[in-house]
């Protein structure tokens, strides 16, 4: 996949994003029950969490390095596990911060992406084995807000606009 190609696809999908994020409203980001007791903010900080690593990941790929350590503690091993260590670090933190990290951790994802030399572009099962051999594309990037979490979102979202 060329580097460009790939930029524009993850820009696009954040647009996307943003644009769920701004209907849904500052106001609302942080009201529980969106998916238990998790609100808008604490899936943005759990999609973000998720995605430091993934940055962490390439940047270690950039320099030629093998893959870090995740970001959360290394005994936590389900995702479960490591769900609710995101959810509990962000507890005490506001939609602003939150959003405002969500933003710079995208960022970083597409400087890592523009960092990564050719050859790792052109043979990710052998630079990038952790992605299980599932293509580097946009698509991928977003693959679990778009399985997981955005059903569940527009739906909160429509409940409430219907109120």
């Amino acid at each position: 996949m060329q580097k460009a190609k790939l930029l524009k696809g993850l820009q696009a999908e954040n647009q996307q994003w943003a644009a769920l994020i701004d209907r849904i409203g500052p106001a609302r980001m942080d009201q529980p029950g969106m998916t238990g007791d998790w609100s808008i903010k604490d899936i943005v900080a759990h999609l973000t969490g998720w995605r430091r690593r993934t940055v962490a990941r390439l940047q270690a790929a950039q320099r030629g390095e093998p893959e870090p350590a995740p970001p959360w503690p290394a005994h936590l091993q389900t995702d479960d596990e490591i769900n609710a260590w995101i959810y509990a670090a962000n507890q005490g933190r506001s939609v602003r911060e939150v959003l405002a990290e969500s933003q710079q951790v995208f960022q970083q994802l597409l400087a890592a992406i523009e960092g990564l030399p050719d050859e790792v572009l052109m043979d990710v099962q052998h630079h990038l084995p952790w992605l299980n051999g599932h293509p580097l594309n946009a698509a991928e990037f977003f693959a679990h807000f778009h399985e997981e979490h955005e059903p569940e979102m527009r739906a909160w979202l429509a409940q409430g606009e219907q109120a």
